[in-house]
């Protein structure tokens, strides 16, 4: 049973005048404990990384960076190749990107999270995960690393000692595997459904698959997404039924301190 968790959700993915996700940033942030700020490359320019870092320093909301691939078209969910070595420059340049709006607004940096395909491929790439992580280690080796349990970026982070949060996806299906599944529900989402979803992982540590198995699911962090329809709903409802059944949320560094061992 789960006592502490920290609730994240993506933050700033716009660009310009345009906006995506049918929910606005200032409400969700109201309701989370960890942001992930788009950085420019699937989304984001440089007044929405501003308007929400600042989000986040009024909420005392821990502010994250949510580097993607070059992708400004495909919102980052098309996979691009190219080198470990590009895919790990482009993800320190956007990090230290959000950085300095974080200096200039006095809230440091707490956690880095991928975005999209990117997410999905370090997930599975042991090298380009090693890679990440010993560049991380030498810019900044107190930086959380936000993941699934299952991915290769949490193996290659414990091993080398950087701090990194599990990820449960709330508003996502699961395989068998414990891998998420993408296919979106026809007819939209039930919020109330989806927390009770996370009650359940955070009691038993157990969520449904879409085969109809039931598998363990270790986390310390529930990811909503901001473009998931419904949005705003489900947020709240998550945080209502976690904090009415006396879990905790708040940010991943102290959510980070309640994991045993």
């Amino acid at each position: 049973m789960k006592t502490t968790v920290d609730l994240n959700c993506d933050m700033g993915e716009g660009f310009g005048h345009w906006r995506y996700g049918d929910a606005p940033d200032a409400a969700l942030m109201a309701l989370i404990s960890s942001a992930n700020v788009a950085t420019g490359y699937h989304a984001g320019d440089p007044n929405l990384m501003n308007e929400a870092v600042a989000l986040a320093k009024a909420h005392g909301v821990g502010l994250g960076a949510h580097p993607g691939y070059k992708d400004l078209q495909g919102f980052g969910r098309r996979m691009i190749r190219c080198s470990d070595a590009e895919l790990v420059n482009d993800i320190l340049y956007q990090t230290g990107a959000l950085r300095e709006f974080g200096r200039r607004h006095g809230i440091a940096l707490q956690h880095l999270k991928l975005h999209g395909a990117l997410y999905m491929e370090a997930a599975t790439n042991a090298s380009l995960s090693r890679h990440l992580i010993e560049t991380l280690r030498a810019s900044d080796p107190d930086l959380i690393v936000f993941c699934m349990h299952i991915s290769e970026t949490f193996t290659a982070a414990r091993e080398a000692g950087q701090p990194v949060i599990r990820e449960f996806f709330a508003d996502r299906d699961y395989d068998d595997s414990g891998a998420i599944v993408f296919a979106r529900k026809v007819g939209g989402f039930d919020p109330d459904a989806i927390a009770a979803k996370c009650l359940r992982a955070c009691r038993e540590g157990r969520v449904a698959t879409v085969s109809g198995g039931d598998i363990a699911i270790d986390f310390e962090s529930i990811c909503f997404h901001s473009d998931t329809p419904g949005a705003l709903a489900i947020g709240q409802a998550i945080r209502k039924t976690l904090t009415d059944n006396g879990i905790t949320i708040a940010p991943a560094a102290r959510a980070l301190e309640s994991r045993p061992g």
